[in-house]
C-alpha cells in the first residue's frame, strides 16, 4: 500500500535536499541507523510519514509485513492503495499500527505536538515510533538560525532537541528505548568524504550530544490492570470505520 500527504508539503523541498552532496550524506547515515532500529521490531503494519525516498532499503529489510508510505508528494508510478493525508490528522484508526517513522516530519510540522498525538492515537500497546531531526544544539542548529530567513532547505525547518522530544514522548506514555546522535561533521562540502570520517569518530567519543542529527525510538506504554496479550492469529483494521477520532488529551509543548 502507498498513501501521500496532501500537496504542498514543505517536506518536498526536503526530499530535494537528500539528492544534494551533503543530503546523500546525511541519508546515508540515517538509513543505516534506521535499519538497525527497525531489525529487532515486530508487527503487521509500518507507517513512514514524510520523505520516503532516502530509507527504501531499511524499509525493505524491516522483518513489518505491510509497509505503508505517506510522502510528501504523489510518487510516480505507485501501486496500491492511496491516502490523501497530513501528519496532524491521520486517516487511521486507533491501535492499528506497529511502527512508525517520522524522519523530520516534526521539524517542518506546523505543530509537532498534534503530531506526536496522533501517533500516540494510531499505535498499537507496545507500539514504537523513530523520529529523526536536525538537532538544535550542534553546528548543523547554529547554521539554521543564521540562514533561516533565506527560506532555504534544511535551514528553514524548526530544529530542536533529543531531550525536548524525549520529554513531550513521556507526557504521551512513552518510554525512551534509545536516544542517539549522528553526523558530527558541519554542515559543509569540504567535510564531506571518507576524509574527514575523524569528525564522526571524534564526535561520539568527546561531544555525543553535539550531532547534527538526533535519532529516538520510544514505545507506547498502557497503564492497565489486565496484561494485554498480542492476538496474533487475528489482523487489525487499518482503516476506522468512520471519521477519524481527534486526539482529545492536553497539548503537549513541543
Amino acid at each position: 500500500m502507498t498513501a501521500r500527504m496532501a500537496p504542498g508539503s514543505s517536506l518536498a523541498g526536503l526530499q530535494d535536499w537528500y539528492r544534494s552532496p551533503l543530503g546523500t550524506e546525511v541519508a546515508a547515515l540515517e538509513s543505516a541507523c534506521v535499519q538497525h532500529l527497525l531489525s529487532d521490531t515486530f508487527g503487521y503494519y509500518l507507517v513512514q510519514i514524510g520523505v520516503t525516498e532516502s530509507f527504501r532499503d531499511a524499509l525493505a529489510s524491516s522483518r513489518i509485513r505491510h509497509r505503508i508510505l505517506m510522502p510528501c508528494e504523489r510518487p510516480s508510478g505507485s501501486q496500491g492503495c492511496e491516502i490523501v493525508a497530513r501528519p496532524h490528522r491521520l486517516p487511521l484508526a486507533t491501535d492499528a499500527i506497529d511502527a512508525i517513522l517520522l524522519p523530520h516530519t516534526l521539524d517542518y510540522a506546523p505543530e509537532p505536538q498534534v503530531v506526536l498525538r496522533e501517533v500516540e492515537r494510531v499505535l498499537i500497546p507496545e507500539g514504537r515510533v523513530i523520529i529523526l531531526g536536525f538537532n538544535a544544539l550542534s553546528a548543523w542548529g547554529l547554521v539554521a538560525l543564521l540562514r533561516r530567513r533565506a527560506g532555504r532547505m534544511p535551514w528553514c525547518g524548526r530544529f530542536s532537541t533529543a531531550y525536548r522530544i524525549a520529554g513531550a514522548l513521556s507526557l504521551l506514555g512513552f518510554d525512551i528505548e534509545r536516544r542517539e546522535h549522528i553526523m558530527f561533521r558541519p554542515p559543509l562540502r569540504r567535510a564531506l568524504g571518507p576524509n574527514c570520517a575523524l569528525f564522526d569518530t571524534l564526535g561520539r567519543r568527546l561531544w555525543p550530544i553535539l550531532g547534527g542529527v538526533y535519532v529516538i525510538r520510544a514505545v507506547k506504554r498502557v497503564s492497565t490492570l489486565t496484561p494485554l496479550r498480542p492476538a496474533w492469529g487475528k489482523r487489525r483494521a487499518l482503516l476506522p470505520g468512520g471519521a477519524v477520532e481527534p486526539t482529545t488529551r492536553e497539548s503537549t509543548h513541543v
